[in-house]
């Protein structure tokens, strides 16, 4: 559950720190004081799709903090941080972002950097925000299915994820039987541009190593006149005319006539003949590698061709001489299948005929999970319906007749449908539903959902619409169950729902010095019946309204208490 938010600089809120609590918390205040703006702060918080427009005027960045709990239940969520690397041992997640005015943005959590995606894989599972956006969803018949799967999520989900991985799997394989079933002339020519392609590689006769050693003789070759001067002048410095190596031996014989009169220059005297030796022996060598050096003015151009040959196969096949002989290997293997292109087809066709049928078992296993949640979907839905004042109502989970072809979530096209009143005919829903019918609809679904999804955070923005009276009463009452051992944050013009509210804060819209600011109030005792009989009333507030405000909190009151037992 949400149990800290801190706004900076987003839209007319410059600085606010709000503490939650469980049960059912009602944000009420003038239209236009701010409300929204919290609301669509947590969706941003929760990787919304941000803006440079939500920060404040004349400010850099914008930066929204949200401290969460999450109980052992929320398994999903657990799963999801652990997935990503985020420490929750202590079941704590502190989500954070920051939008800067060049378009930069920063997501933590529990300080650690996080992608947008990932930071909106976290917060789905850890708040749940049920806005207009959502009503429209519930009008769009292609969103039907989703919500069915997500209330038999348990029961569909292995099953899902079997068929979505075979589904991949014959789509790759339908794509390769596309390939393989193109016109003559098409693999004729593929046909002929791959042996080209062989033939030239093949005679190249590509050795791996070879790069590496042409390039080594080439650097010699280069260097050829340098390599044999530093010899020369090395040998002729020991074996030359300057003696060097005839000095040494006199220095040898010296020293070595010094050893025997006095012994302890025996050692020096050994060292002396011994460098006298090595670089005798290093002259020999200089000799021998002198005698080997030979440049002949073709072989140059010789490697300097070879080496371009190589650079021109590279540039068409490979980075690298191994990749050019491997790609060389794969080019063999697509030469025989076309070579015997009728076998190969009829491999793949029987392949295919295999992963449909494995596809088909998967889809009509998908299909018949769903028509028994269906059902308890649509008790589920009458019962809540009926406690909303839509006791005439009729839902139902219409399964069209199944796709000839399959998709992503199997061959089932589902569409919830209504009757509003008694004789009418049941229709889709996006052609009979009113707004506050709408909304009554979405709030028996959240109700249902939140039963299933673990989430103990949801937000209610304006799901009053269009209703009052008794109505609006039932709509109170029924935020209130969801809200029993969770937590519900509801914005509301409704006194019926902010009667019911275990904690009310109050959003006002002020400006100093010409700057809008939001502000929030904790209401309590008289504090929340003069707002109560404000949302009674409208502008002016009497001792009627006031009466009338106490009389609600008094029955809300005796309602809590009633549904807690």
């Amino acid at each position: 559950m949400l149990q800290e938010l801190t706004i900076r600089n987003f839209a007319i809120i410059e600085s606010l720190n709000l503490s939650f609590q469980e049960g059912m918390t009602v944000l009420t205040g003038e239209t236009g004081a701010g409300k929204s703006i919290i609301i669509d702060a947590l969706g941003l918080l929760v990787g919304g799709r941000g803006s440079v427009d939500f920060i404040r005027h004349g400010e850099e960045k914008l930066e929204i903090q949200g401290l969460f709990t999450i109980n052992a239940q929320n398994k999903g969520c657990l799963e999801a941080l652990e997935n990503n690397g985020i420490d929750a041992s202590d079941h704590m997640v502190v989500l954070e972002r920051t939008l800067f005015q060049s378009g930069k943005n920063t997501c933590r959590i529990n300080g650690k950097l996080a992608t947008t995606g990932v930071l909106r894989e976290i917060g789905s599972r850890l708040i749940d925000i049920h806005s207009q956006h959502e009503h429209q969803e519930l009008m769009n018949d292609e969103f039907h299915l989703q919500l069915l799967d997500r209330f038999a999520w348990k029961e569909i989900a292995p099953t899902l994820s079997q068929y979505k991985a075979k589904y991949a799997e014959y789509k790759e394989m339908k794509a390769k039987w596309h390939n393989w079933t193109k016109n003559e002339q098409e693999l004729a020519q593929r046909l002929d541009m791959l042996r080209f392609q062989q033939d030239e590689i093949t005679n190249a006769d590509l050795r791996l190593g070879e790069e590496e050693s042409l390039m080594e003789q080439k650097h010699v070759l280069a260097n050829f006149e340098k390599i044999n001067e530093n010899l020369q002048n090395a040998y002729t410095a020991l074996q030359g005319e300057e003696r060097g190596l005839e000095f040494v031996s006199e220095a040898m014989r010296y020293v070595g006539a010094a050893s025997d009169i006095l012994p302890e220059f025996k050692t020096l005297s050994e060292s002396v003949a011994s460098s006298f030796y090595l670089l005798e022996e290093s002259a020999m060598q200089i000799r021998q590698e002198l005698d080997k050096l030979e440049f002949q003015p073709g072989e140059l151009d010789t490697i300097e061709s070879r080496l371009n040959e190589l650079n021109q196969l590279k540039r068409k096949y490979g980075k690298t001489v191994e990749a050019i002989i491997h790609y060389n290997e794969e080019i063999d293997q697509e030469i025989l299948e076309l070579s015997d292109r009728e076998t190969h087809l009829g491999q793949l066709e029987k392949e295919l005929d295999n992963a449909k049928q494995e596809l088909q078992k998967l889809a009509e296993k998908l299909t018949t999970i769903r028509q028994k949640a269906a059902k308890q979907l649509e008790k589920q839905i009458k019962n809540e319906l009926n406690q909303l004042y839509m006791e005439k109502a009729i839902f139902q989970v219409n399964f069209a007749i199944p796709e000839s072809e399959f998709t992503e979530n199997g061959i089932d096209k589902v569409a919830f449908y209504m009757s509003t009143n008694p004789g009418e005919p049941l229709k889709p829903l996006s052609r009979i539903a009113s707004g506050g019918e709408l909304s009554r609809m979405m709030l028996a679904l959240k109700t249902i959902f939140s039963r299933h999804q673990g989430i103990t955070s949801i937000i209610f923005d304006e799901v009053d619409t269009g209703v009052s009276g008794r109505v609006a009463q039932a709509i109170a009452e029924k935020i209130y169950a969801v809200a029993v051992g969770s937590q519900v944050l509801c914005i509301s013009h409704l006194p019926q729902v902010a009667a019911m509210a275990d904690h009310h804060f109050y959003i006002a819209k002020t400006t100093t010095a010409n700057r809008t600011m939001t502000s929030v109030t904790a209401l309590s005792g008289d504090e929340k019946v003069e707002e109560i009989s404000r949302m009674i009333a409208g502008i002016e507030v009497t001792d009627v309204t006031k009466q009338h405000a106490t009389e609600m909190l008094t029955q809300a009151t005796k309602i809590k208490s009633a549904k807690q037992n």
